[in-house]
């Protein structure tokens, strides 16, 4: 039973909000549930991958790897925190997420995003130091260094979303509460309030211009400081060597902001598109950056790519598929079964 109380001779529902799939083709939300599930298990297992030969490669165990390891992470949070609403909307038209749910998704969708923004600075000083002073690069990016970095990313990125559930828990809601996206954002729930949301709206300004804003100044100032040590290098080779250390990173940074970007052009300055336009953009905004970024790294990293191919050709689950399970599936299909086979 939804629970109401009044505001201003207004009901106001504190209970339920509603989630969208495709935007007047609700009966066609089927359409996006097996390309979504898909890219979601892309992103499972694209990260894990990372973080399993990562840990069990010990010549990975160097300050870029790990920084890789702690951004594989922010995506699978992610991933997770956006996957049950998102396949929930289009596989099962599940629409309805209640109040407290939907504010618990939103701190939680912010928080990876500014993590994932953080750790893209510090992969930046990673590579600004590994160029630019090789000599102490062991010495200044130590374990602890990188824990301690670790940390700091992870409680600016708490502090920037731990007021945001007050300001909107605080906000009177008296429409239908029907949200723009399949999960939960800040500025999707503020629109949706009858009251004045000037503080909510100046938070969200002091965010960006806070973390993306000077995020992007620091990584472009790294990358400034960075191709003028290039530059420097006398050998063609060892110029082409040093940028080829920071391509990874750099379609890393193009897929996080570029879709952030977007979506806040389309929605301040492209409101008159079609509903599927945002729809689409909303999409990408969540779903892409965690799908790629293990595929840039698995493809422009060779080290990666080495270990990667390693694990799967000495995979003990594939010799097992191909000595036990295929040659009993056979033996059944033969009209025998042994009882060392696994039962249907």
């Amino acid at each position: 039973m939804r629970s109401t109380i009044s505001f201003n001779g207004s009901t106001v529902n504190h209970q339920t909000f509603v989630l969208v799939g495709i935007p007047g083709m609700e009966e066609r939300n089927s359409w996006m549930a097996f390309p979504l599930c898909l890219l979601y298990v892309l992103t499972l297992f694209g990260n894990v991958v990372i973080l399993f030969v990562i840990k069990t490669e010990q010549s990975l165990h160097e300050p870029m790897y790990l920084f890789l390891s702690i951004l594989a992470c922010s995506d699978l949070g992610l991933a997770v925190s956006t996957m049950p609403t998102m396949l929930g909307v289009y596989w099962f038209n599940s629409r309805e997420i209640s109040f407290n749910a939907c504010i618990t998704q939103m701190f939680f969708i912010h928080l990876f995003q500014w993590l994932e923004s953080g750790i893209l600075v510090a992969m930046a000083f990673d590579r600004f130091i590994a160029i630019c002073n090789p000599l102490r690069y062991s010495s200044l990016l130590q374990n602890s260094v990188i824990g301690k970095i670790g940390l700091a990313i992870l409680a600016r990125g708490f502090c920037v979303c731990f007021p945001a559930p007050f300001l909107i828990k605080r906000l009177p809601f008296c429409a239908l509460n029907v949200l723009s996206h399949s999960y939960c954002l800040h500025q999707d729930m503020m629109k949706l309030a009858c009251a004045d949301t000037r503080v909510n709206m100046l938070y969200g300004l002091i965010i960006v211009i806070c973390t993306v804003c000077l995020d992007l100044v620091i990584i472009l100032v790294s990358y400034f400081l960075i191709l003028q040590t290039v530059l420097s290098i006398a050998s063609r080779e060892g110029r082409s060597k040093a940028l080829d250390t920071c391509v990874s990173h750099i379609c890393a940074i193009l897929t996080f902001y570029v879709p952030m970007i977007g979506i806040s052009a389309v929605h301040r300055f492209a409101r008159h598109l079609s509903p599927i336009v945002h729809m689409m953009m909303a999409n990408i905004y969540i779903v892409v950056p965690p799908v790629l970024n293990p595929i840039i790294y698995s493809v422009k990293t060779q080290q990666i790519r080495q270990r990667i191919l390693k694990m799967f050709q000495q995979n003990k689950f594939r010799s097992y598929l191909n000595n036990h399970l295929l040659s009993c599936l056979g033996v059944k299909i033969a009209g025998r079964g042994p009882p060392n086979c696994p039962a249907n």
